[in-house]
Parts: C-alpha cells; sequence; structure tokens
C-alpha cells in the first residue's frame, strides 16, 4: 500500500467539509419549512377562529331581530299600552262629539 499523498488529504478535508457545509443547508432548509408550515397552522386556526365568531354573532344578531319582530306582534305592552287604553284618540273624541 502506498502512503496516502498531501494532495489526497486535502482532497479528503474539502470533501468532508463539503459533506458538513451540505448537512448544516439541509438542517437549516428543514428548519425554515417546519416554520412556514407552522406559521401557515396558526393563520388556519386563526381564520377558522374568525368565521366561528363571525358566526356566533350572525346567530346573536337574529335571535335579537326575531325577538324585536314577536315582541311587535304581540303589540304595546306596559304604560305605553295602558296610556293608549286610557285615552281616546283625537278622531274618537271628534265623533263623540258631533253624535
Amino acid at each position: 500500500m502506498s502512503k496516502p499523498s498531501l494532495s489526497s488529504l486535502a482532497i479528503e478535508s474539502k470533501r468532508e467539509e463539503i459533506a458538513a457545509a451540505k448537512a448544516e443547508l439541509a438542517a437549516l432548509v428543514r428548519v425554515r419549512k417546519d416554520a412556514r408550515i407552522a406559521l401557515r397552522a396558526e393563520k388556519s386556526a386563526a381564520r377558522a377562529l374568525k368565521l366561528i365568531d363571525r358566526a356566533e354573532k350572525k346567530a346573536a344578531r337574529i335571535a335579537k331581530l326575531e325577538a324585536k319582530l314577536i315582541a311587535l306582534k304581540v303589540g304595546k305592552v306596559g304604560s305605553v299600552a295602558i296610556r293608549t287604553n286610557k285615552r281616546p284618540s283625537a278622531c274618537t273624541t271628534v265623533y263623540q262629539m258631533s253624535a
């Protein structure tokens, strides 16, 4: 067996440096990819929360408007109803005076 020459040792050390640099590069690429995946998942979760919140607000608004509609259908309640039942309207008073 022949003794390795100086140039072959230099070549081997450069190959090891290149392999180490490639491994480091692969690790950096993987970290960046993982960060992008995490960011995407975070954004989609935030988007889903916004949609849920919007749906809840819409349902609450619909319920409030339905309650208002039911209240309008029922009629006047409370002090306003008592006042309107006590006092006759202007046209009723005119008809009573002429009769």
